[in-house]
């Protein structure tokens, strides 16, 4: 037995300090960091979607408390990606491509993910409810749970799974008007909330293509997704686009109509917002869309269209 063995059998303490060394710790960090996602975060930027509907121009103080918001969301999130990837290890590490996740291929213990995934969310719900207000600690409390029970349970359950995702997108558009006290209008909900059940819908088309063309390799993962058809979910994403378009433009009308300018900005608005629609679905019916983050940052004709309908739309707040 060598002198460094020795040391280790005798000194527990020496044991411990030997095993939590700094290339160890580094090594937990970094998979906490990869297993919180940091490619998803830019859903939360969200949070500016109620602020931007209603025209707020906001203060200093008030873009610092929606920076806020988008930190607390992003640690909500974060948490639920921790804790499903601790419940999900075993699972993930019969998977070919889950199994490099951090938890499952043992970078990061089960025990870690799940401390850390339960500290962020109870710290997120905490710090809401001292520097924004209890109705956006609400909502970050009831994101977490409902997520937490779309993991756990929601997720295995027809047509729910889609409405629990869309609800997530929603509460996130929602968050930042909660925190400033913006009265959320009916538009601007029903044409959210459409936007994101188009996405989820045209996401899982776009993941049951791919999976009907790889022979069901994809969805062994997902078995709920078997249970749709691509003429169901077609219909679902067909009708969601619809009824976003049908609301938007009748907000858009409404609330036009009460403005100034020589010119009508906000109809103007709803072309760009129509085309953003139409160039969307022509990936979504190539079965495309199954990462929509990665869709909007690299095609080139959507970042052209959405900068013009925010273009159109700042005039329209402008000129009101």
């Amino acid at each position: 037995m060598t002198e460094r063995s020795a040391a280790v059998i005798n000194e527990p303490g020496a044991a411990v300090a030997d095993l939590v060394t700094p290339a160890s710790t580094a090594s937990l960090a970094a998979g906490l960091l990869r297993t919180a996602r940091p490619r998803q975060w830019v859903k939360n930027g969200l949070v500016l979607a109620a602020p931007f509907a209603a025209a707020r121009l906001l203060s200093i103080p008030e873009l610092a408390q929606i920076g806020v918001v988008f930190v607390l969301f992003t640690a909500c999130s974060a948490a639920v990606y921790l804790i499903n990837d601790a419940r999900d290890a075993e699972a993930d590490r019969a998977h070919p491509v889950k199994c490099l996740r951090p938890v499952a291929s043992g970078q990061v213990p089960a025990a870690a993910a799940y401390t850390a995934g339960t500290l962020l969310a109870l710290l997120a719900a905490a710090v809401a409810a001292m520097a924004c207000n209890m109705a956006t600690a609400g909502l970050l409390a009831g994101y977490v749970v409902i997520q937490l029970a779309y993991c756990v349970w929601l997720k295995h359950i027809l047509v729910v799974d889609l409405f629990i995702v869309t609800t997530g997108f929603l509460m996130r558009a929602m968050a930042g008007g909660v925190a400033l006290g913006i009265e959320l209008s009916r538009w601007f909900l029903i044409t959210s909330g459409f936007c994101a059940l188009f996405m989820v819908a045209a996401k899982r088309y776009s993941e049951l293509v791919l999976m009907a063309g790889q022979d069901g390799e994809v969805g062994a993962s997902r078995a709920l997704l078997g249970s749709y058809t691509t003429g169901y979910l077609r219909f679902v994403w067909q009708l969601a686009a619809g009824v976003a378009v049908l609301a938007y433009c009748l907000w858009a009308v409404e609330t036009g109509a009460r403005g100034a300018g020589w010119l009508p900005w906000r109809q103007l608005s709803m072309i760009p917002f129509i085309l953003s629609v139409l160039r969307y679905a022509v990936f979504a019916d190539s079965g495309a869309a199954g990462a929509p983050e990665d869709l909007v940052l690299r095609d080139r004709a959507l970042k052209v269209i959405g900068a013009a309908w925010g273009a159109l739309y700042v005039l329209a707040v402008v000129n009101r």
